[in-house]
């Protein structure tokens, strides 16, 4: 090899061997920042939250209840005063057995008389027609809507029997103005009361399911044989979706008397004592008068409840955060395993530099020989 070949190879390897160790240095670079990512990702997976499943035992409480005749009370809150005494406040719970409770509907049937009055309609079930309980119940008397007055058992022309004027009912048929089978197997007092009691009834529906017209029909207990009465308030039935045969196709809110649990908070009662035994527990409640002059004295039941509603939802919350927090660490887990295959990549492609460079220095160690061989050749010739 002549010595400008020699020097042209030798300028060549070093250029290689320039370009070789630069892709090194840059992958060094991409392999410090892939490590870098990494590190974020284990300080990420370091700071999440573990989530914990929740102890019953955080949603269980001791509960002090003690009965009064029919009331169930529980204790919600004893406050100790100085005095020795203590401020408690407690629920009574006790069952209604009159009370307007919500019944299964039937289809109702509206018949529209022929104007788009609303007002003027007329509804049914079955073959019972509905009943606004604000209208009094009326008879026929010769052709004449008559009320009757259970007071002196006589029939007016008017609702007030003082401004009515007293029906002559000799010889005269008198017949019921309903069609409802339960009315007209009543006598004239039995219905008079039956209006008492529905304007008890009108008067409990007003104050749970608000003011408005109602109406009533009555059925026939296959049980007992005692007819029930069952309640529609007018504006849900007003409102309905009705089919072109005047059958109701939605929901409309029925409702009935039936028995119900009602509650009532007693606040803050001052002056109560109360007594414990050995282990700690309270066995018993004093608890003052209105007035203060008297006190009645009640055994405490002691029991441990449960709210299992709050800890099935505190276990739903569990449950969900657990989902949340096993798919954020599988999804950091896959970008680390991501980049330690772009950093095995590199690091395989470092060796294969590494490789080259030896050779290429190998191969620049045998040029630079030639090269002084031929220098040492020259100046030889020339000496």
């Amino acid at each position: 090899m002549g010595m400008a070949a020699s020097q042209a190879r030798f300028l060549g390897l070093t250029a290689r061997k320039t370009n070789v160790e630069f892709e090194g240095q840059q992958i060094n670079q991409q392999r410090t920042t892939l490590s870098n990512q990494s590190a974020n990702y284990y300080n990420d997976l370091l700071g999440m939250s573990v989530p914990v499943p929740p102890s019953v035992d955080d949603y269980t409480k001791t509960v002090y209840t003690f009965e009064d005749g029919a009331l169930t009370n529980q204790i919600t809150a004893m406050i100790a005063q100085t005095d020795g005494t203590y401020t408690v406040s407690y629920t009574r719970q006790w069952k209604d057995d009159f009370s307007v409770v919500t019944a299964a509907t039937s289809i109702v049937n509206r018949n529209q008389n022929g104007n788009d009055d609303p007002s003027d309609d007329i509804y049914k079930v079955g073959s019972t027609t509905l009943r606004n309980m604000s209208d009094a119940i009326t008879y026929n008397i010769g052709g004449q809507t008559a009320y009757y007055n259970p007071s002196d058992k006589q029939y007016y022309t008017t609702a007030d029997f003082q401004q009515g004027t007293n029906i002559d009912t000799k010889d005269k048929e008198i017949t019921l103005n309903s069609d409802d089978e339960y009315l007209k197997s009543l006598s004239a007092d039995q219905l008079a009361n039956l209006q008492k009691e529905e304007e008890q009834y009108l008067e409990l529906l007003k104050q749970k399911y608000g003011d408005g017209d109602y109406m009533i029909r009555y059925i026939q207990n296959s049980s007992t044989g005692e007819y029930v009465p069952y309640f529609y308030k007018k504006s849900d039935l007003e409102v309905a979706n009705y089919d072109a045969n005047g059958n109701s196709q939605s929901n409309i809110n029925c409702y009935t008397i039936g028995s119900e649990t009602k509650t009532e908070e007693v606040k803050a009662t001052e002056g109560c004592r109360l007594e414990k035994d050995s282990s700690g527990r309270y066995i018993n409640i004093t608890i003052p008068s209105g007035d203060g002059k008297t006190e009645t004295t009640y055994s405490l039941t002691t029991s441990t409840v449960t709210d299992q509603a709050a800890y099935e939802d505190a276990m739903n919350q569990y449950e969900f955060d657990k989902q949340e927090y096993d798919q954020a660490i599988n999804d950091i887990n896959a970008k680390i395993e991501i980049i330690q295959a772009q950093d095995k990549n590199l690091e395989l492609r470092l060796k294969q530099l590494d490789t080259e460079q030896d050779a290429i220095q190998t191969e620049m160690d045998a040029v630079q020989k030639v090269i002084e061989k031929n220098t040492e050749s020259t100046f030889k010739t020339f000496g």
